[in-house]
């Protein structure tokens, strides 16, 4: 049974089918890894299972067509639904390539999203245009194509094209938002932007002397006429079939709402001040990509502002509504749905991501932030398994357990660095000092220290730390003892070598630091519920 505000690690088709019920979800919104600074190129080329990987550039934030995606388009198509024909069609025009393989393990991942989703419920698949018009065919084909309520198009930058380069093609600057719902009674609210000044400048051109409020006029007669059952009567020497009865119009009159032509005309004043805004349309071109002049900026690849997903949640949500994001990355969706008192399910796969989140949860509301975290390993035995299956995995699940970012892993570049933690010494102003970490899920023994040593004296390191599955040995011990301490700049001392087993690290221990003054991963603004998002507020 899946529970609100919880993270879970794990492949989301799997987490989907065990944890998450049937129509237990108000708002869906996932954003599939799909890099646009990749060469999509590689995803039409025909795979014949005999190549060299390094036959062609690695596209490495989708699928391949390699056996699960077969396993994965063999289950779809053998389900027999509209969606089969959909990718049966597919495999005839694009045959078996990586696009098809992205299209096969999304398809069952949408079915599953359409069971979890409430009848009034909405979903918001965020998408590049190499791939947005197949999605949306899937996405007809799960969810009716009655249901298809807009595509929306995200302006993310004003300029982008590769002039220099020889480029002949317009500039890509947008993304695709398809938003489609359950049933034809979905949750809506209609959201609004501001006027523009030109706007205001040209419509609210009339100033009310004594209050100093800009106005319009609105027409203050019937439409349809008489014949539409509107009253008709005398104002002001006007006979007219009035929109109001002569009470409501002599009412407006005595309250100086009414705006009188030379004529004698009336017409009802409408006050820039009483406006909502401009109702939100299908082009979002008020949200700005994130750069580095934004705060909420992680640094993570692919993380979206929040303010788009504020506007995604006030049109489609309420609070106390259960939001689903089968992606959620660095969590933007997440931190969205606590700010704007929303309940939340996130889903990831990688270990690296659930570390970002817990980072981005407690910088931005401390303890206020309740939430469980399911599919992490909890005691030696799961640490034992997930080494055994996913060594990298492992290794970032063994670095977030200290908090410390884990380092690019490079081909052919081992350094004998894992991972880092950097911390500032001598007052908040001083120097950046780093701690060096090295993660271990075989055999160890002295040699892994001597190493570790000669690696924090080529970094310049303060303290480094060796991370091992196994228990380490006397003779590791006393080699790590016998280099020293660190003596900080607050008068506390630090072995310089340390090594944590998996199993002290799951009883509580930690780094031997000054982590008073962490600074390893950048910190998410501080929030607080209801607070706005950095762009301001939508409604």
């Amino acid at each position: 049974m899946a529970e609100s505000n919880t993270l879970y690690y794990g492949d989301n088709l799997d987490i989907l089918r065990r944890y998450v019920p049937d129509e237990s979800v108000d708002l869906i919104y996932l954003d599939p890894p799909f890099n646009s600074a990749q060469d999509y190129n590689v995803l039409f080329r025909e795979q014949d299972g005999t190549r060299s990987a390094s036959q062609i550039k690695a596209f490495e934030d989708t699928w391949s067509w390699d056996e699960a995606a077969v396993l994965a388009y063999r289950e779809i198509v053998e389900s027999g639904e509209s969606v089969s024909r959909a990718m049966q069609g597919f495999r005839a025009i694009l045959g078996d390539t990586d696009m098809l393989a992205y299209l096969s393990m999304m398809a069952p991942r949408l079915v599953e999203l359409r069971r979890v989703l409430k009848s009034t419920g909405s979903i918001y698949i965020h998408c590049d245009t190499t791939a947005s018009h197949y999605l949306k065919q899937i996405m007809d084909a799960i969810f009716d194509v009655r249901h298809f309520r807009n595509e929306i198009v995200w302006r993310r930058y004003g300029a982008h094209n590769d002039v220099g380069q020889g480029s002949r093609h317009y500039g890509r600057v947008h993304d695709v938002i398809l938003f489609y719902s359950k049933s034809d009674q979905t949750t809506w609210r209609q959201v609004f932007r501001p006027y523009d000044q030109e706007y205001i400048e040209k419509t609210f051109r009339m100033t009310e002397p004594e209050s100093g409020r800009r106005f319009t006029t609105t027409p203050l007669t019937g439409p349809g006429g008489a014949e539409k059952g509107n009253p008709v009567f005398e104002w002001q020497g006007h006979v007219r079939a009035w929109r109001y009865n002569k009470e409501t119009i002599q009412r407006l009159h005595d309250e100086g709402k009414l705006y009188y032509s030379r004529t004698g005309y009336p017409r009802k004043k409408f006050y820039l001040d009483e406006s909502p805004g401009v109702p939100v349309q299908d082009v979002w071109d008020d949200i700005y990509s994130l750069s580095g002049a934004h705060a909420e900026r992680l640094g993570y690849p692919t993380q979206k502002p929040e303010a788009l997903l504020e506007r995604v949640l006030l049109t489609s949500s309420n609070e106390g509504d259960t939001v689903l994001d089968p992606f959620c990355g660095c969590g933007t969706t997440i931190a969205a749905a606590q700010r704007l008192k929303r309940k939340w399910i996130g889903i990831d796969i990688t270990h690296l991501a659930i570390t970002l989140i817990r980072h981005r949860l407690l910088d931005s509301f401390g303890e206020a932030a309740k939430y469980k975290v399911i599919g992490e390993p909890v005691s030696l035995a799961d640490a034992q398994a997930l080494a055994v299956a996913e060594r990298y995995q492992f290794q970032w699940w063994a670095l977030g357990l200290v908090g410390a970012r884990p380092v690019e892993q490079k081909k052919g570049a081992d350094q004998g660095i894992d991972g880092r933690l950097f911390f500032h010494d001598e007052g908040a102003k001083g120097t950046t000092k780093q701690v060096i970490l090295s993660v271990k899920s075989g055999g160890v023994g002295v040699k892994d220290v001597r190493e570790l040593d000669s690696v924090v004296a080529r970094e310049k390191a303060a303290i480094g730390v060796l991370i091992t599955l196994e228990e380490s040995t006397r003779p590791m011990r006393t080699a790590a003892a016998g280099v020293g301490f660190y003596n900080s700049a607050w008068g506390t001392k630090h072995p310089i070598l340390q090594i944590l087993t998996i199993e002290e690290l799951l009883d509580g221990k930690g780094i031997d630091y000054p982590h008073h003054t962490n600074q390893t991963f950048k910190r998410a603004p501080r929030k607080k519920t209801g607070d706005k998002s950095e762009q301001g507020d939508m409604l």
